[in-house]
C-alpha cells in the first residue's frame, strides 16, 4: 500500500506573525489542504476579528484550536523534527529540500513523530538564531522575486503534504525521534562542556556549535541517543574537574 503522510502529526509554526489577516489565511490554507494545528509564536496582533474574515467558514476552526506561545523553544518542546523554511539562501542557511521532495521524506517521519514546519515574521523570515533549533531547511523556488506572502508560502507547503505519496517499501519506518526539548537540552548541555575544555570560542559559542547542530541533525537521534551523549558530557565534566580542583571531597 502507497504511505501518505499523518496530516494530523504536522504543525504549522508562524513565528511573531504580523498581521492577523495573514493568519486567517494560512488558516483557511491550512483546512483546505487537511492540516489543523497551527502553533504562533510572539505574535505582534492577536485580532480574532480581522483573522477570522480571511480564515471564512469552518477554517476558524483552526483559529479556535491554535496555541499561542511567547518563546520560540517553548513552543517547539513536543516536536521530534523540525523544518524552517527561508526565502534567503546562503553559507550560513542552505536551503537542502523544496517542498515536494521534503513532503516525501516526512512520509515515514510523521507517522510516529510530530512535526513543525516553521515560518516566519512577513518583512524578514526567520532568523539564523530560529533556524537553528530545525533539522532542514527548505525554500520555494521563484524565478526571480523571491518573497511569498505568507499564506502563499504555507498553502505551497500544505498542498505538497496533501499530494505527497511513496512508493511502497519494505523499510523500518522511522522510530520516535527525540523532541525539542531533549535536543535542546542536550546542546545546552554541549555548549557548557565544550567551552569548559577549551573547544568553543568563548566570543561566539553558538556559531561553532551550530556546525555541530548540523552535524547531529543528519542522524535522526532518538531519546536514549540523546541521553548517552548526556552521559558522555556529565563524564567529560568529571574528568575535567580531577584537575581543576572543583570536584568535591568526599
Amino acid at each position: 500500500m502507497t504511505s501518505k503522510i499523518a496530516l494530523g502529526n504536522v504543525a504549522i509554526v508562524l513565528v511573531q506573525p504580523q498581521i492577523p489577516e495573514n493568519i486567517g489565511a494560512v488558516a483557511r490554507a491550512m483546512h483546505n489542504m487537511g492540516l489543523n494545528r497551527l502553533v504562533l509564536v510572539n505574535p505582534k496582533n492577536c485580532d480574532l476579528d480581522r483573522m477570522s474574515k480571511t480564515a471564512t467558514g469552518s477554517s476558524t476552526k483552526v483559529l479556535e484550536g491554535m496555541e499561542i506561545y511567547v518563546n520560540l523553544r517553548e513552543a517547539l518542546a513536543p516536536f521530534q523534527y523540525l523544518v524552517g523554511t527561508t526565502a534567503r539562501i546562503g553559507a550560513s542557511r542552505p536551503a537542502l529540500a523544496r517542498p515536494g521532495s521534503l513532503a516525501r521524506r516526512l512520509i515515514p517521519i510523521s507517522q510516529d513523530n510530530l512535526v513543525a514546519i516553521l515560518f516566519g515574521p512577513e518583512d524578514r523570515g526567520l532568523s539564523n538564531d530560529q533556524l537553528r533549533f530545525c533539522h532542514t531547511i527548505a525554500t520555494v523556488p521563484t524565478a526571480s522575486f523571491s518573497s511569498l506572502n505568507l499564506a502563499q508560502a504555507v498553502m505551497i507547503f500544505c498542498y505538497e503534504l496533501l499530494l505527497a505519496t511513496d512508493r511502497p517499501r519494505q523499510d523500518t519506518p522511522v522510530p520516535r525521534l527525540a523532541n525539542s526539548f531533549e535536543l535542546e537540552g542536550m546542546y545546552d548541555h554541549l555548549r557548557e562542556i565544550l567551552s569548559k575544555i577549551g573547544f568553543l570560542d568563548p566570543q561566539n559559542p553558538e556559531h561553532w556549535l551550530l556546525n555541530i547542530r548540523r552535524f547531529l541533525a543528519r542522524i535522526p537521534m532518538r531519546a536514549r541517543e540523546v541521553r548517552i551523549i548526556r552521559g558522555v558530557c556529565r563524564q567529560v565534566d568529571w574528568y575535567v574537574s580531577q584537575f581543576d580542583g572543583t570536584e568535591k571531597k568526599k
